[in-house]
């Protein structure tokens, strides 16, 4: 199979973009008729609808008892983890954790001239959930890339769920390393639901984070208002920008590291030069006869993938801001100068040697990264996530005084009466 070698002037570049982009929709009437039957039967039964879905979708029998992970169970995974892998979950958790620190806001504040205390107050949260996705693969870093910067933030209790088999003793050794208080073997819609409305026996949560399939993400955005979420994350994507410098092996290598995750993620290269193009889907089309995860990659490159010839680099700059990766890889001769341009990226890897798995497990900025576009408003998950700002005003007499006049005519203004008597009463 050879990937989609396209130019930006053939007629048919727009619709293939187009369709590209398309794939990470969340909304669509069946799914969200699914769900949202799955929400409200949790949010009105509980612990019963839980455990019955878990049942009929897991294939998992479930009691209230059975429904968390004792710290027994996460002793005995840990047992069966073999040293150099823990080994491995303690060093990225300490990078993570020591990128994440960076991020914590602080409270402040100062007085006016009028001599009001103004300022803002910093302050965790205090419980959030954490859902791990299970499926085609196993998500160790999941675990640590949404509960350490938690943890990090000071949140006081941090809840997983997750659908977790016989074979999770990897993801349990995970959420030990990160400090998790709680888990529960659920998933899924029901999961979600679980997290947002509390039952007797899993706590409601304050937010939500992680990723998870378009059940999990239509839950999530059904629930938000409830309780807070992080974003609507959608499947994975990267785009690279190469030039003639690039070794064409690297790139259709970063390329088939995005396409296994799933069947809609995409894989896309966009370059100025048509040999440099050809090199490159060469190398995939040799690279492909090794992969593990064969099915999943073909159908990803098929659907999703495609290597772009555009008319220059302005062109290039603009397509990638259009387009707003997840992942955006940039192997050009000086990528730092580049870089400047791009406004619209979730994480970026600058240079032959930022490979994106090493975002992904050890670099220690956080992996979970906006989809679908959605780089242009959000931002990656981080320890500010987790901290809630709360302004503090504190005012002596005569700041409220000499400012007294002008808020009674703008409260009048608006036809608010009380609120100027508010302030007229205190000077009477």
């Amino acid at each position: 199979m050879k990937i989609k070698l396209v130019k930006t002037t053939d007629a048919g570049f727009k619709p293939l973009l187009a369709k590209i982009l398309a794939r990470r929709g969340t909304r669509g009437s069946e799914v969200e008729r699914r769900v949202s039957e799955i929400v409200t039967a949790v949010q009105r039964r509980g612990d019963a609808a839980l455990l019955n879905y878990t049942r009929m979708f897991d294939g998992i029998r479930l009691t209230r008892a059975t429904m968390e992970v004792k710290a027994p169970e996460v002793e005995r995974a840990l047992a069966k983890v073999a040293r150099r892998d823990l080994a491995m979950l303690r060093l990225a958790a300490k990078r993570i954790a020591a990128f994440h620190r960076r991020q914590l806001l602080k409270s402040w504040h100062y007085h006016d001239p009028l001599g009001m205390s103004l300022g803002q107050r910093i302050t965790p949260l205090e419980r959030v959930g954490v859902y791990v996705p299970g499926g085609k693969a196993s998500y160790p870093s999941t675990v640590l890339m949404n509960v350490i910067p938690a943890r990090v933030a000071g949140v006081k209790e941090i809840i997983m769920t997750s659908p977790i088999g016989n074979d999770g003793a990897i993801i349990l050794a995970a959420a030990h390393v990160a400090g998790v208080d709680r888990i529960f073997r659920v998933g899924g819609a029901q999961a979600v639901a679980a997290l947002a409305f509390g039952t007797r026996t899993i706590p409601r949560v304050d937010k939500i984070v992680g990723p998870g399939n378009i059940f999990v993400a239509t839950a999530k955005r059904m629930v938000f208002g409830e309780v807070n979420i992080d974003s609507i994350a959608g499947p994975s994507e990267i785009l690279l920008l190469a030039d003639e410098s690039a070794e064409p092996v690297h790139v259709a290598a970063d390329m088939l590291s995005q396409a296994e995750h799933d069947e809609l993620a995409a894989a896309l290269c966009v370059t100025t030069s048509t040999a440099t193009a050809l090199r490159i889907q060469r190398a995939i089309d040799a690279l492909l006869k090794n992969t593990k995860r064969r099915a999943i990659t073909l159908k990803a490159l098929a659907k999703y993938g495609a290597i772009i010839v555009a008319r220059g680099q302005k062109e290039m700059i603009e397509l990638a801001n259009a387009i707003a990766p997840e992942h955006i890889e940039l192997i050009v001769k000086r990528p730092e100068r580049l870089a400047k341009q791009i406004r619209n990226a979730g994480a970026m890897f600058l240079g032959p040697y930022s490979a994106p798995p090493l975002g992904d497990y050890l670099a220690g900025p956080n992996h979970v990264l906006p989809t679908g576009g959605s780089a242009r408003f959000f931002s990656p998950l981080g320890t500010y996530d987790f901290l809630k700002r709360t302004t503090v005003i504190h005012a002596e007499k005569r700041a409220l005084k000499a400012l007294a006049p002008k808020i009674t005519h703008m409260a009048r203004l608006e036809g608010l009466d009380d609120h100027a008597r508010s302030v007229e009463a205190r000077f009477r």
